[in-house]
């Protein structure tokens, strides 16, 4: 195995990084305070290719690896989750199903401007309509009914913690059609925002990646064309969770990011503080956190780049995605609690930033599958 990056892959990772410290990083806590969406630097984003990252030219893509964004998404976490969340569903849940699984006629309808991040000079994003108030975890349990009706579908029912909810052009709608063949009787939809029908509900008041755009979808007999369904007629649950899947890479990537974020500005805090006659980084108490701070790190970074590698090599890697996010998201959520402790009342503080990293991190032990869930799947392969 080849722990060198190519050139491309470290010219991409230095493009994010010099993208996040000169477009995000200026007005990130007032952001956060005033819950804002970054829609400034989420369209910067489009016009760097980063929306679209891994699809095809040939669909208004980037053509990158998997590797590739995950550096990529790693190097924006660091410095704001909010923009990076964007970043992720577009690629992960919305252009990655879509290349993988749509038909040509809804490629070159939706995906090219996905990809691009633009339409008609104005910003084209998705967003991915799985979880219910009653259907989170369980995704089998879908309330949200797509009913035949001929030429189209009628599409009823609620939508919850949406990212992009608001900002969206396009949905992707997991529903059910048929109640009496379960996992079966499901199908996934592409809608559109502007249709008759749907509805955006308040934007949710959250703890963390407060600037992600996040709302409650509802629909009252939206008429969705037949030629909108993706895939054959029961496919929706087998397109979640392969979307999914890959999804969860994104989010690891998110996490490493947060976490990495976090042990930087510890890092460097500890060179500046001083406590009894010296730098705190002289303490061994603080060297020690450092140290499992680094060590969980690099090995949560490790992590994502085999689930990547995997995913690149078109290897089965659902195992791998779920180990990945889980050990990276509860490194996030650790190595932040530590960075706020090293940085003691400061870091208790919004402009030391680490609190706000703190806060971004627990939301990666819970959405596009929550550790528990992980854990189920880890389980499961592992017990066959």
């Amino acid at each position: 195995m080849d722990f060198q990056l190519t050139e491309e892959q470290l010219m991409i990772r230095q493009a994010a990084r010099d993208f996040a410290q000169q477009e995000c990083l200026s007005g990130v806590i007032e952001r956060d305070e005033t819950q804002t969406f970054p829609k400034e630097q989420v369209s910067k984003l489009a016009d760097l290719g980063f929306m679209g990252m891994m699809v095809s030219p040939d669909y208004g893509g980037a053509g990158l690896d998997t590797i590739s964004y995950v550096l990529a998404m790693e190097e924006v976490s660091k410095i704001d989750a909010s923009v990076s969340v964007c970043m992720s569903v577009n690629n992960s849940l919305v252009c990655w199903g879509l290349e993988r699984f749509a038909s040509e006629e809804q490629k070159h309808k939706y995906l090219t401007p996905l990809a691009q991040g633009k339409k008609d000079g104005e910003l084209y994003i998705g967003a991915f309509l799985l979880s219910e108030p009653e259907a989170g975890s369980d995704a089998t349990s879908q309330r949200t009914t797509a009913i035949d009706n001929g030429d189209h579908y009628v599409l009823n029912g609620i939508k919850n913690w949406i990212t992009n909810g608001n900002s969206a052009s396009v949905y992707l709608v997991i529903a059910q059609t048929d109640i009496a063949k379960g996992s079966k009787g499901i199908n996934a939809f592409i809608v559109e925002k502007n249709w008759p029908g749907v509805t955006v509900g308040a934007k949710e008041n959250k703890l963390g990646i407060r600037g992600s755009d996040t709302h409650s979808i509802s629909f009252t007999d939206v008429k969705v064309p037949k030629e909108n369904r993706i895939g054959e007629d029961g496919f929706g649950f087998v397109f979640a969770m392969k979307t999914l899947s890959g999804g969860r890479i994104g989010i690891a990537s998110q996490a490493l990011g947060i976490a990495s974020g976090a042990y930087e500005l510890a890092l460097n805090y500890s060179k500046q503080r001083k406590a009894f006659g010296k730098e705190i980084m002289h303490h061994q108490a603080i060297q020690f956190k450092l140290a499992d701070m680094a060590t969980k790190i690099e090995a949560s970074r490790l992590l994502c780049l085999k689930a990547a590698w995997e995913k690149d090599q078109h290897i089965d890697y659902t195992l791998s995605s779920s180990i990945a996010k889980v050990f990276a998201s509860e490194t996030a959520m650790w190595t932040t609690t530590e960075a706020v402790q090293i940085h003691g009342g400061y870091g208790y503080v919004k402009e030391y930033h680490v609190e706000r990293l703190m806060r971004d991190a627990k939301i990666t032990q819970i959405y596009e599958g929550t550790s528990e869930v992980q854990r189920i799947v880890i389980s499961r392969s592992i017990l066959k």
